[in-house]
């Protein structure tokens, strides 16, 4: 539901305490419903989230959403891309209000050659989004609808953020009508 990596957090706080490459770290705030990647655009920093959450999704080519996942304290973005040197596979935008760390990307690029706990913290984000799809997967084969909604519902109480109709059924993989007649089912 909500990714969150406090030891990466941690990481990264520790870098910018330091302020041995206060160019190469910054704070950068985002407000709520503000685009901090598009689909399909070069990224031109390494974020990971201080503060808030973020939808990360993409736009099919039908022009319908699908939310990949929640992103909360912790959770880098931008890395897959820097790595790989592509585009951004998706879009991330800030659910609620957001404070990220925001690295330069040749900063980046040398941790990633010199710093093994780096390496070794972005291996096991990988591992961890491998597991997290596959269950996801599994589980929305396995069981209704209503459940996993359930618990969005809850992580939506838990975290007091709002949300749409449209981005809850994106993140379900059905409809807004569809939506409305398990909320229904659920007495909601």
């Amino acid at each position: 539901m909500l990714r969150t990596n406090h030891l990466f957090l941690s990481y990264l706080e520790d870098l910018y305490q330091k302020k041995e490459h206060e160019e190469d770290i910054m704070v950068r705030f985002f407000s709520k419903g503000k685009r901090i990647f598009t689909q399909n655009e070069k990224p031109s920093k390494i974020m990971l989230i201080k503060e808030g959450i973020t939808k990360c999704f993409f736009v099919e080519e039908n022009g319908k959403e699908f939310i990949v996942e929640f992103l909360g304290k912790g959770e880098i973005i931008g890395e897959i891309e820097l790595i790989r040197n592509i585009s951004c596979l998706c879009s991330i935008e800030a659910v609620t209000d957001v404070t990220v760390y925001s690295v330069a990307i040749p900063y980046f690029k040398s941790l990633i050659k010199n710093d093994l706990s780096l390496n070794n913290l972005l291996l096991d984000v990988f591992a961890e989004r491998i597991v997290n799809t596959s269950k996801r997967a599994s589980y929305q084969q396995l069981y209704a609808a209503e459940h996993t909604l359930a618990q969005l519902l809850e992580l939506q109480k838990q975290e007091k953020i709002e949300m749409s109709k449209e981005d809850i059924a994106a993140y379900l993989g059905i409809t807004v009508r569809s939506l409305n007649r398990t909320l229904k089912n659920l007495g909601r």
